[in-house]
């Protein structure tokens, strides 16, 4: 097992960090004037595209949301092959009633939570080896 995929390693190594900023998640089912820099992800499903922006963005264009979000970043390199890593954080986030929406990248997973719980989910995160 490398050390990329070694969820021990991943945990123990694990440092999550707060992002700056509030982000929202917008569906679109048509042309959309936003500058691509401005997309922090997206995901394309059935019912339309899904983008992740700061809600300022989402303001100004006058886009729906329901849920706005502080994310952040687990700035541990691991491989999209890692088994258990996102599950282990999920349950940590949801046994203190933390809603989570995880996403992973290509160098790092990537965490969504409600801007208040933003402190309690970093502490959580920072204690998550000792679980």
């Amino acid at each position: 097992m490398n050390d990329k995929t070694d969820l021990g390693r991943l945990l123990k190594t694990l440092t999550p960090e707060h992002n700056d900023g509030e982000f929202v998640f917008c569906s679109v089912d048509g042309p959309v004037e936003i500058n691509p820099i401005d997309i922090l992800a997206s995901f394309r499903e059935k019912e339309g595209l899904t983008l992740i922006i700061r809600k300022s963005t989402a303001d100004e264009l006058g886009l729906p949301y329901d849920f706005v979000a502080s994310w952040i970043t687990l700035k541990v390199y691991s491989s999209l092959e890692a088994v258990g890593l996102t599950a282990v954080i999920s349950k940590a986030l949801a046994d203190e009633g933390i809603s989570c929406n995880m996403m992973a990248a290509n160098y790092h997973d990537h965490i969504f939570v409600p801007v208040k719980d933003v402190e309690k989910a970093m502490k959580i995160l920072l204690h998550v080896s000792d679980l």
